[in-house]
């Protein structure tokens, strides 16, 4: 008994106390990426470079608040008449997640076993980011979403770094934060947190070995 003691004891001695989490990637597959657009693109008969462009231009001002997604809608594809409906387009959007059940299942089991605080901070736009969290149940073992919809600013900007760390109420040397993109781990690093650059499942688990939580 006092060897397994022993052994509980050191098996949770790690110094980070938080984990910040991108949902695209990381937990869910990517909704509304370059790929997703251009199976839209072929599934309605859309003209991709005019939908890339229109999309480029707007959804950084989706994606931190400042439009709902049917304005978002109207400027990339309904700003003309369509031969199909403004809903049969959304469910497609919508359709297009997919979760990583390996990850899901490694950062709650992760947050059970060490007492970690998890918090999510991803740039995605109100109606989007809603429907992953509710669909793939994230708000089960996510205790705050500091999104990108939601404080009005989106990675890179360093902001959403600091606001998230205001919000959990922890140092910047306590959290571990996993990412697919380097650039924002860049961005999160020049803040005093430590990036995981998030490739795949099993790399991860080892990086999060190597810092002291064994899963």
């Amino acid at each position: 008994m006092a060897h397994l003691l022993y052994f509980h004891s050191m098996q949770n001695k790690t110094p980070f106390t938080t984990l910040f989490l991108d949902i695209g990637g990381v937990l869910l597959t990517n909704g509304w990426d370059r790929s997703a657009r251009k199976r839209a693109a072929t599934a309605f008969s859309l003209d991709l470079p005019e939908l890339e462009e229109r999309h480029h231009l707007t959804f950084d001002t989706y994606e931190v608040g400042k439009l709902t997604l049917d304005q978002y809608l109207n400027r990339i594809v309904f700003y003309e008449d369509r031969h199909f409906t403004k809903d049969d387009f959304m469910e497609f959007v919508y359709s297009q997640t997919e979760a990583f059940p390996e990850m899901i299942e490694m950062i709650k089991t992760l947050k059970k076993t060490y007492q970690l605080k998890v918090a999510v901070v991803n740039n995605e736009g109100r109606e989007l980011n809603e429907y992953r969290i509710k669909k793939f149940g994230l708000n089960s073992f996510v205790d705050f979403f500091i999104s990108s919809c939601f404080v009005h600013f989106r990675k890179p900007d360093a902001d959403i770094f600091r606001v998230a760390l205001d919000i959990a109420l922890v140092q910047p040397g306590e959290v571990l934060y996993i990412e697919d993109r380097p650039m924002f781990i860049t961005t999160a690093e020049e803040q005093g947190i430590t990036g995981i650059c998030h490739k795949d499942f099993e790399s991860t688990r080892e990086k999060l070995k190597s810092f002291g939580l064994v899963y």
